[in-house]
């Protein structure tokens, strides 16, 4: 092979790689960000209400938290810890959401925890968003007391009773599957790899119980993408294209009997006789 010949084979392969990477950028830009911003501008400021409650719950909370006996109330209402009985922590979970996390800085959250609820609220409508949100909350925190009660051991999975003590509280999980609900459904590789990366760094970098309620958080999330609009599918015939609607046959008009011809009246003249059957027919 010549290398001219060769050169002419191995070019067009970055350019592929680049035009592919900027149509994939290019869609993930318009389902992201150009479709909620263009249904922010036709709905208001409506369209962010779960974010505007879930931002402002937030920075209410960590303002309580900061006298003692407000510390005391955030933690009766909202305080989430894996040695707890089972129905205290549903009750508390709801308002756990709220509850910022000790580990965790408030105000750079803050952000984070805006901009996922609006997309997602502008994305997925209200209801939905709520409801992934809460599903990957309940996933963290019963797999961490899943972990709890198996024990050290098991290939790395279960934790010592010591954590069972440590408060687990904060929108985080929430944040994670909310991007990674969209990142999957959406088909958005570039937030689908910062999301779940970072999470991956996080558990390896800082191995503790919020790295794996992350994580788990993030596999919840995966799941309930995947399961997305299964279910709801039109019908369709064998070529693959859905049916036309069927209209109403009109009914068939049925044709009125032949009479016989009428013979006028001539005096004088007689009148031709017409077969019977002819007239019967």
């Amino acid at each position: 092979m010549t290398p001219d010949g060769h050169t002419a084979r191995v070019r067009p392969l970055p350019a592929r790689l680049a035009r592919f990477t900027w149509r994939t950028l290019r869609a993930e830009w318009h389902s992201i960000v150009v479709e909620p911003v263009r249904r922010l501008a036709r709905r208001g400021p409506s369209g962010l209400l779960l974010a505007f409650v879930a931002a402002f719950g937030v920075i209410l909370f960590h303002d309580i938290a900061q006298h003692p006996a407000g510390e005391v109330w955030v933690r009766r209402l909202g305080g989430v810890q894996a040695d707890l009985p089972l129905w205290l922590s549903l009750l508390r979970t709801p308002v756990s959401l709220y509850v910022p996390a000790l580990d965790l800085p408030v105000w750079g959250g803050i952000t984070q925890l805006f901009l996922a609820f609006a997309l997602a609220e502008l994305t997925l409508g209200r209801a939905r968003t709520l409801a992934v949100a809460y599903a990957a909350t309940l996933a963290g925190t019963f797999t961490a007391r899943l972990m709890v009660a198996t024990g050290p051991g098991l290939w790395g999975f279960g934790l010592p009773p010591e954590a069972g003590h440590v408060l687990d509280t904060g929108p985080s999980a929430a944040v994670v599957g909310l991007f990674t609900y969209l990142a999957v459904i959406r088909r958005a590789p570039v937030l689908f790899t910062l999301t779940g990366g970072s999470m991956v760094w996080e558990s390896v970098a800082v191995p503790n119980l919020a790295g794996r309620e992350h994580l788990i958080a993030v596999g919840t999330a995966i799941v309930l993408g995947l399961l997305h609009g299964r279910g709801v599918r039109p019908r369709r015939t064998t070529a693959g294209s859905p049916l036309p609607p069927q209209r109403a046959r009109p009914a068939l008009a049925l044709p009125a009997p032949a009479s016989a011809p009428a013979i006028p009246d001539r005096p004088g003249v007689d009148q031709p006789k017409v077969p019977v059957s002819s007239l019967e027919s």
